[in-house]
Order: structure tokens, then C-alpha cells, then sequence
């Protein structure tokens, strides 16, 4: 079942159980997915749409860390339950291990040595992990650490 369909299916069964913020999540992941191939004039495959799921994830979590520091508990937790409905649509993250070995095979590969190196790596691992889920200041933060030792 493509993506489109289970986000069209979950979005009924959250109607019919009356879950508001489900209802409410998914429609603005759809909302996003329309925006985003109105703009592109095609429709989005899976990997498409966990890209602008990815770019929701990080928005909302940067929304909560802003209530957090506001005082505001109540709208930073509702913030973070988003962010868990979101990611129940994205492939399971890749995890640090696996990135770790990533980052140091792009860098064995390329023979990259220095932080000069740095855009170039990034572009590299990126593309190795396109359509999974993963966040990119991770990704950043280990090939800095790896090309300064």
C-alpha cells in the first residue's frame, strides 16, 4: 500500500474514532504533499513524501524546543505528539552505528581529509541515505567529528 493510500486510509479510521489530533496531523501531512506537487506538477513517490514528512518532523521539533524554553509545556507536548504520529509514516530511522560506518566509508572513498571536504562528504552520504529517515545535524555533526581527527 503507497503512502497516499495509508495516509487516506488512517485518515478515515481517526474520522471515525473522532481522534482530533490524528485527523489533524495527517491532514496537514496531506496538505503538505499537495503543496508540494502542485509546485512540482507531479505526483510524489513514497521517497518524495518522506522528505517533506522529514522537513514537518524537524519544523515541529524546533516549534517545541522554542515552547519549552517559553515555559509553554502544554503546546511543546502537543508538538512532540505530532512529531510521533509523523513518524510512524517514515521508514525506521537509520541507526548511529550504521550512519557511522557511512560517514567513514564516503570518507575512505573520496579521500577526503579536512573540513575543506566537508560540503563534498555531506553530498555523498546524503545520497547514499535518500528516502530513509534521517537528520541531517546528525549527519553533519559525525563527518565533522570524523574529518577533524
Amino acid at each position: 500500500m503507497s503512502l497516499h493510500d495509508r495516509l487516506s486510509e488512517d485518515l478515515k479510521s481517526a474520522m471515525k474514532s473522532r481522534d482530533q489530533l490524528r485527523m489533524d496531523v495527517i491532514r496537514m501531512i496531506k496538505a503538505a504533499v499537495q503543496y508540494k506537487e502542485v509546485e512540482l506538477k507531479q505526483d510524489l513517490d513514497d521517497a518524495g513524501m518522506s522528505r517533506i514528512m522529514t522537513t514537518l518532523i524537524k519544523q515541529r521539533r524546533e516549534a517545541a524546543e522554542q515552547f519549552e524554553k517559553g515555559n509553554r509545556q502544554d503546546l511543546a507536548a502537543k508538538e512532540w505528539q505530532e512529531i510521533s504520529i509523523i513518524e510512524g509514516y517514515l521508514p525506521a530511522a537509520v541507526s548511529s552505528d550504521e550512519l557511522a560506518n557511512i560517514v567513514a566509508q564516503v570518507i575512505k572513498e573520496s579521500g577526503a581529509s579536512s573540513l575543506k571536504d566537508m560540503g563534498q562528504v555531506m553530498k555523498a552520504v546524503m545520497a547514499r541515505l535518500a528516502g530513509q529517515s534521517v537528520d541531517g545535524k546528525v549527519v553533519s555533526d559525525l563527518v565533522k567529528t570524523a574529518l577533524q581527527r
